[in-house]
């Protein structure tokens, strides 16, 4: 009996490095990691995916391998900006959408306050892009880019991966900010 081919998922994270050589990757988390790219990809329409494992910060291996994309939409509007988008009659689909940090976990993770602070020691605020980045998955280059600092300071996407591959996304900033009017 001939064995099966590998799904589009076991083809992708087989294939999938990070955009930065790091090295001792540990290849589970490496794993996790290009699951969670290729779901933002194909499941929820995001671009210019890049998958990191060194900070941007200075060039260390971060605690755990992260991604970065443009989402389809903008993902959170600070408070202080929905105000003012409310006075101008600014609707939340004209507005730019921002590059954001991804940090896989899987559901079984234990995550304490002190592993959080280490992700967001490793991050900048905004993640930089590579100016040759076309909008392709994990484009090449060095030269990169830092986008506009954005209110609210450092926040990501916590992407938690149950057993069934399911995929839920938070969002979790580095401090205390200030709550959204409804």
């Amino acid at each position: 009996m001939a064995k099966p081919e590998p799904s589009a998922l076991s083809s992708f994270i087989a294939a999938s490095k990070p955009t930065d050589a790091a090295p001792n990757v540990d290849v589970h988390q490496h794993a996790l990691a290009a699951q969670v790219l290729h779901n933002l990809q194909h499941q929820h329409d995001w671009t210019s995916l890049r998958l990191h494992a060194l900070s941007p910060i200075d060039s260390r291996p971060l605690p755990k391998p992260i991604v970065s994309g443009l989402p389809p939409h903008r993902i959170y509007v600070h408070p202080d900006e929905q105000i003012e988008m409310l006075k101008q009659d600014v609707l939340e689909k004209d507005v730019l959408v921002e590059r954001e940090w991804v940090l896989p976990t899987h559901l079984r993770e234990q995550w304490s306050l002190r592993k959080f602070a280490d992700a967001f020691d490793g991050l900048t605020e905004v993640p930089t892009v590579a100016l040759e980045d076309s909008g392709g998955n994990q484009a090449g280059g060095t030269g990169l880019k830092q986008t506009k600092s954005r209110r609210g300071g450092k926040r990501l996407l916590l992407a938690t991966v149950g057993d069934d591959s399911t995929v839920v996304y938070y969002i979790v900033h580095d401090g205390i900010v200030k709550p959204r009017q409804n």
